[in-house]
This record gives structure tokens, C-alpha cells and sequence, in this order.
């Protein structure tokens, strides 16, 4: 029990001190706008930011590349919370563009129908500054949750997995205890 309120303690500081080691969008920056192609239970459709932070929070994580070791861990992951963002009212989506022609397997195998992942483009990795410098065209693991206002509430960005889905939690619910 003492090991779950310390955890809880150490995700909400999280949420309300971590700051970007790759990324330049800071929290209160405005979230660029983007559409891209997705897939979700591997069902492609056209997801687009703006139309889901009418719904509510989103938070958009993004990873290296499909199929391998840290993003599929990182995907069972968001899987498990996937329920727990839906009950705070936030959309969650991934994007990628490692293996991306493999994104409609990932979404249904690793992601496995929670969740929907998509294409990272190039202008979406510059507008976001997620760029892995060791491997062109990929991005680096950067989340981010972002508020109905559009505004960056939240900015995780490193490499190893941990932490990224308890900080993008702790953040999607100090943004609705907020309201």
C-alpha cells in the first residue's frame, strides 16, 4: 500500500515538473494541428487532432518504430491504461514512423484494439520536434498530453519507456480536476 501512494505521489510530481530532454514544444506551447492516417483493431481511418480535442485531452505518444522491444512494451502498456484514459475523458493515439507499413498490424497485435496508431509525417515530426537524430526519418519517445485548449499540458520525452504512461495519466487527471 505504501509502495502504491509513493508511486501515486511520484507520478503526480511528475506530472506538474517534467520537462522535455528532446522536445521543444514546452508545456503552454500551442500543439500543431495535424491529420493522418490511423488504425485502430487494424481498421485504417483518418484521425485528425483537432476533431478529437472535442471530445476532450489527447495524449499523443511517439516511439521509434513498430515491432520492436521498448515500443511494444510501451504499447501493452498504454493498452492496459487505455480504459483509465477513457474514464478521464482523453483520446489516445499513437504515432510512428519506423516500420510504418506495419502500423494496421501493430495497432491490432501490440496495441491489441485499445488504441489507435498512426503515421508520423515529416512535417508532424518537425512540428513537434520529435526527431531521432540516430535514425533519419524515425522519431524519437516523446508524450505529450494535450488540452482541449490545444496548449502542450504535459511533455515527457526519453527514450527509455518508464514513465510515460504514468505521467500522461497523472497529467489527463489533474487536467480534469481542474475543471
Amino acid at each position: 500500500m505504501r509502495a502504491r501512494i509513493a508511486l501515486s505521489m511520484l507520478a503526480a510530481l511528475v506530472a506538474t515538473t517534467a520537462t522535455p530532454s528532446f522536445a521543444a514544444l514546452p508545456v503552454g506551447a500551442a500543439a500543431p494541428d495535424f491529420t493522418t492516417t490511423a488504425s485502430v483493431g487494424g481498421k485504417d481511418f483518418s484521425f485528425t487532432l483537432k476533431k478529437a480535442l472535442k471530445k476532450g485531452p489527447v495524449v499523443l505518444y511517439f516511439f521509434p518504430a513498430a515491432f520492436t522491444s521498448g515500443c511494444t512494451a510501451e504499447a501493452h502498456a498504454f493498452a492496459e491504461a487505455a480504459d483509465d484514459f477513457r474514464k478521464q475523458g482523453a483520446t489516445l493515439i499513437g504515432l510512428t514512423a519506423g516500420n510504418a507499413e506495419r502500423i494496421s498490424e501493430f495497432s491490432k497485435v501490440e496495441c491489441r484494439d485499445k488504441f489507435p496508431v498512426g503515421l508520423a509525417t515529416p512535417a508532424t515530426i518537425t512540428g513537434y520536434d520529435v526527431a531521432l537524430p540516430q535514425k533519419a526519418g524515425w522519431t524519437n519517445r516523446t508524450s505529450y498530453v494535450i488540452g482541449r485548449n490545444g496548449k502542450i499540458a504535459y511533455v515527457l520525452s526519453a527514450m527509455e519507456p518508464l514513465g510515460h504512461i504514468t505521467g500522461t495519466l497523472a497529467a489527463v487527471k489533474a487536467l480534469k480536476a481542474r475543471k
